[in-house]
């Protein structure tokens, strides 16, 4: 299958949206001038253009946009070309309002904004085939197309007639009979069992708490229904051009996606990415979304969507200070990204996101934001040659599920402190922190190939998974898990003494007696750290190597944290230094090192390839330590044993 090699070209891409149908033909022309001054060589067209594309029920207007994708052409800038799917034309929901999504209250969710479509309506999906198909006939052959973009950040969730409809269909596929169903979700408590599928409903709003595993399975539907949507579109451009790759833009860490079973029916797995600027761990939430998203692509991947400057819909919306812009696009680079992207080109001058920044902002070519894209544009072309289609390695697996995700957010849950993407983020933070490059991965996949496996928590594991985990550390590898894992089975049913046996064998936990949650501001005391969010009562098996214990209150004297062997359990959140300490410690008994010793604080050192990444995250210059000879491929010089770094300052190295 064709993928991003194919449209990189030994190249790193950079452009983003383009939106020309906002302005006025004249306009186009200046574009392409500043473009090709800013070295974009990549620009997405038709992401929201249906409307223009059709404006009537089978209309079809492509002179527009046959004259752009000309242009790109004759300037040598490629096209990714979009499917307009994502935001039907006013006409489609008025005419066919079976094509338009309900939520959980029964209201309809009307036209005006942007994704108002129904992922199961027969009618959306033939409108939006059609649309497709006609795209793909007329573009297919055309010089300037690169790639495909289907859809942009599919996100809806429908709980109509339709929708029902399909999720029983859905349920008749994963169970076959109804008494598996009813097994499965626990039915017979609170007389929820049914005699029929026609019963079942998507879960609408009720008089009080839903069933916790009907929710869950109505999560991987809406998953699914979205994947059919953008399976069928991807289909129908790759009977057309089999070697042009395809793409869908994930939305980073976004909950309605299982995004590790999307990936795998992605030519080119991208993401959009919008740290906050005033976020002190904006670096680290952005190394975060790019490692996870590197790992879903196994190999070099797309950063679709950026912000230039600031956004517009934060409740406060801060631009990117002097430089900022140019440090989170190359660290996307360094942890694998083959091309740097926003949205979007132009800055829009209306519209509900005129606001929102863009490469050439309201300021125009005199701006700092555009002056910065030019500096950028020009860096990306010099070290594209170096990197475009090399890797990023790692000897440390941090294990994310979506489904184990989408289970513990049920209602009845012991604590709503308890935020799975925070516990993720602070686990991720303690490894950057540590200067230890991480992927990600899902608990079933290969992990005979990492020295350490970090598991921050995973309350709902598949008995597939757990023997994987068992495998892993049997065959030499350390695991470290942290608290509320492996609580419940795919059904969401609590595993019998509140986490699987075989996994308290593994730590060399006897018994489980309790789960103490934390208020919030509230901590527990440990020896020689504190903890928070929560705690647990565990009483250990004699053969434990070591524990750490909890100091005072009901939980004396008991493990917060124990290791048997090369497996360890963490039953708390130890405070940031602590957690990092504590992982600093296991990677380096696992023999994993950081790629650089001595590194300050706010540096982060990652390798891709044969190249070295040093980026300065702080706001002060600092010198690195880097020994031997390297040549700065950003600075055309040569670097002996220490490079300095500016604010916010960055250093591609190469031996």
């Amino acid at each position: 299958m064709p993928n991003l090699t194919d449209a990189t070209r030994s190249r790193l891409l950079f452009g983003g949206d383009y939106n020309p149908e906002q302005w006025p033909e004249e306009t186009w022309p200046d574009d392409v001038r500043l473009m090709k001054a800013a070295g974009v060589n990549s620009v997405t067209l038709g992401v929201f253009s249906w409307s223009e594309l059709e404006p009537a029920p089978g209309q079809r207007t492509f002179g527009w946009l046959d004259r752009l994708m000309d242009l790109m052409h004759e300037n040598g800038i490629g096209v990714v070309l979009a499917t307009p799917t994502a935001s039907p034309p006013p006409w489609l929901g008025r005419l066919h309002p079976d094509t338009l999504p309900r939520d959980a209250d029964g209201r309809v969710e009307l036209w005006g904004g942007r994704q108002h479509f129904s992922h199961s309506s027969a009618t959306y999906r033939r409108y939006a085939a059609a649309i497709t198909e006609d795209l793909a006939a007329r573009y297919g052959s055309h010089p300037a197309l690169t790639m495909w973009h289907i859809n942009n950040e599919y996100c809806t969730f429908d709980y109509g007639d339709e929708a029902a409809e399909r999720f029983r269909n859905w349920l008749k596929a994963r169970y076959g009979a109804l008494d598996a169903l009813n097994t499965a979700w626990g039915t017979a408590f609170w007389s929820q069992r049914y005699d029929t599928w026609a019963g079942i409903l998507p879960p609408r709003h009720a008089h009080y708490m839903k069933n916790p595993t009907q929710l869950l399975d109505f999560r991987r539907f809406a998953s699914d229904m979205l994947l059919e949507c953008y399976v069928a579109e991807r289909d129908i451009v790759r009977r057309r051009t089999p070697h042009i790759p395809v793409t869908s833009n994930f939305m980073p860490l976004w909950i309605g996606q299982d995004a590790w079973r999307w990936a795998e029916e992605e030519d080119v797995v991208s993401v959009d990415l919008y740290p906050d600027p005033r976020d002190p761990l904006g670096a680290q939430q952005g190394a975060l979304i790019q490692d996870m998203t590197r790992s879903q692509a196994r190999g070099p991947w797309m950063l679709m969507e950026q912000a230039a400057g600031p956004v517009n819909w934060r409740g406060v919306n801060h631009p990117k200070p002097r430089g900022l812009n140019r440090l989170w696009s190359l660290q996307a680079v360094a942890r694998g990204a083959d091309a740097v992207c926003y949205f979007q080109w132009r800055q829009s001058r209306q519209g509900a996101e005129k606001f929102h920044s863009g490469m050439v902002s309201h300021a125009g070519e005199q701006g700092r934001t555009y002056q910065e894209v030019k500096q950028l544009g020009a860096e990306l072309k010099t070290i594209g040659p170096h990197v475009s289609g090399s890797h990023s390695t790692a000897d440390i697996a941090v294990l994310h599920d979506w489904h184990s995700w989408w289970a513990g957010v049920q209602d009845g849950r012991l604590s709503t402190e308890v935020d799975y993407p925070a516990v993720l983020r602070a686990w991720h933070r303690a490894l950057w922190e540590a200067h230890l490059t991480t992927d990600f991965a899902h608990p079933e996949h290969d992990l005979s190939g990492y020295r350490l496996v970090v598991v921050p928590q995973l309350y709902l594991l598949t008995d597939a998974a757990i023997e994987n985990l068992l495998a892993y550390v049997r065959q030499g590898g350390t695991l470290v898990c942290g608290f509320l894992t492996g609580v419940a089975d795919e059904d969401d049913r609590v595993r019998a003494g509140g986490m699987d046996a075989r996994l308290r064998d593994l730590f060399g936990i006897r018994t489980l007696h309790e789960w103490w949650p934390l208020d919030a501001g509230e901590s527990v005391s440990c020896d020689g750290f504190d903890g928070t969010l929560w705690s647990e009562e565990i009483e250990a098996e004699p053969s434990v190597t070591e524990t750490i214990p909890y100091k005072g209150g009901e939980l004396e004297g008991l493990p917060a944290v124990l290791r048997k062997d090369r497996a360890w359990y963490v039953s708390t959140l130890p405070e940031p230094d602590a957690l990092r300490e504590l992982l600093a410690r296991v990677a380096a008994d696992a023999r994993v090192r950081p790629v650089l010793d001595g590194l300050p604080a706010a540096v982060e050192a990652v390798r891709r390839g044969d190249l070295l990444f040093v980026l300065n995250h702080g706001r002060e210059p600092v010198t690195v330590p880097v020994p031997g000879t390297h040549h700065d491929l950003l600075t055309d010089t040569t670097v002996q044993d220490e490079v300095r770094l500016d604010r916010y300052g960055v250093a591609v190295l190469k031996p």
